[in-house]
């Protein structure tokens, strides 16, 4: 198996420095004015559900944060957001690392970052750009594998670089435009410190050596590529298709469990490109091992269960989604799933059996799941409300808290089921 060992990180990583943010407590409450606020304006939308349960703002948001790609909240505690300072310019991105409090404790440079994950060793990875020639002109797709970020001490360990750390290609050689219009959409870690890498990318050809460069690439945990998902089509739509992902979650997550992390390696996909009439681009994928094949990836056909008597929507309705650009799955008991699409500038909340909405509480009368799907970009298309999202990018969830990249506010907004508000 080959693989760029690359050691030169610390000329794209710049640690700028630590920067303090007078800001007040993560959590929110009822005690809370702003959130008291909110609560007393009632649901999202009144004819959501018979009921007052929604998910509100805990103040205070992240803001000024230029076009935040991805948020993900670590085994570490700290907050991570990657921003696109620039839209014409990878040098400006930025991985913007927060503490509890939202206090900004210091930043790095990463060429082209978009997308960002984190090990149960604490290790970090970000999806980004690496240059291939001097001067600086030819870039590809790379991941760059991290340590010590939660100490302030950054340690570069390695670099997964496009085409190199595909097993497939160890024979093959750069195809020229066609390899730098690859790129690395998404991040997700197993509870073995397994790695899924979403790829996208023209070539598609699925009788070639080489794999298809949509679908996903799975590497160990010492950076070794072991896998990829053979068994997902990467020219049309199906319930396990790889047709331009946009994002990846597992169902192991944060925050560190001495025991009940999932050993699971299904994972789901968020599928966004525009070019491709996908009936489904938000999709559930189940792996199943069989003795001489491996490792199987195939679609979850209990999604296709539309019980109307526990709900009134469903993730797999046909054409559910215009532009899903992340997907994220609850480590808890809850096993929501969270889904942004920047087109409906929206946040949809599904159940782990696919039924949009959140349970009931436990004293209500009604039986179906309560949908809480917020968003909206106001009237005017620029709204800024608390409920309001333009281009919803990253999503995350860390201790019953929802992280969401508002990207066309540059602001990271933070939510909360009102049921569990303390």
């Amino acid at each position: 198996m080959h693989q760029v060992k690359s050691k030169f990180l610390f000329g794209i990583l710049l640690l700028i420095g630590i920067v303090g943010i007078q800001s007040c407590s993560i959590f929110g409450s009822k005690k809370n004015n702003t959130v008291d606020d909110v609560l007393q304006q009632g649901s999202i939308d009144p004819n959501l559900a018979p009921s007052n349960v929604s998910y509100v703002p805990l103040y205070p948001f992240i803001n000024n944060v230029n076009k935040p790609l991805d948020v993900f909240v670590g085994y570490d505690d700290l907050i991570y957001i990657v921003v696109d300072n620039d839209e014409n310019n990878i040098n400006d991105n930025e991985l913007l690392i927060y503490n509890q409090k939202s206090e900004l404790v210091y930043r790095l440079n990463i060429i082209g970052a978009t997308d960002i994950t984190q090990d149960r060793r604490l290790h970090t990875y970000v999806a980004g750009r690496v240059y291939t020639d001097a001067t600086k002109v030819i870039n590809v797709a790379a991941v760059y594998h991290m340590e010590l970020l939660a100490a302030g001490t950054p340690k570069f360990i390695d670099t997964l670089t496009h085409y190199a750390c595909d097993e497939s290609r160890n024979n093959t050689s750069f195809r020229g435009a066609d390899d730098i219009a690859v790129q690395f959409t998404g991040l997700a870690t197993l509870w073995d410190n397994t790695l899924y890498v979403s790829r996208t990318g023209p070539r598609n050809d699925q009788l070639g050596f080489a794999r298809p460069d949509n679908g996903v690439l799975i590497f160990d945990a010492s950076g070794l590529n072991i896998g990829f998902t053979t068994n997902l089509n990467p020219n049309q739509s199906s319930l396990k298709s790889s047709v331009g992902i946009s994002g990846i979650a597992t169902l192991a997550g944060p925050p560190q469990r001495l025991s009940g992390i999932s050993t699971s390696k299904n994972f789901f996909l968020a599928l966004s490109d525009p070019n491709v009439n996908l009936e489904y681009r938000a999709l559930s994928v189940v792996a199943t091992e069989d003795p001489d094949q491996g490792t199987i990836y195939g679609e979850n056909s209990a999604f296709l269960n539309f019980d109307v008597t526990k709900a009134d929507r469903f993730m797999y309705e046909s054409f559910r989604f215009k532009k899903p650009e992340d997907i994220y799955v609850a480590p808890d008991a809850s096993g929501y799933i969270f889904v942004t699409d920047s087109e409906k500038d929206s946040v949809f909340i599904f159940t782990n059996g696919g039924f949009e909405g959140v349970n009931p509480p436990a004293n209500s009368n009604y039986k179906k799941q309560i949908i809480v799907s917020f968003g909206g970009s106001g009237s005017d298309g620029k709204g800024s409300g608390p409920f309001n999202l333009i281009d919803p990018t990253g999503i995350c969830y860390y201790n019953r808290n929802i992280f969401v990249c508002d990207k066309g506010n540059n602001r990271v907004c933070r939510y909360r089921l009102n049921t569990d508000l303390q």
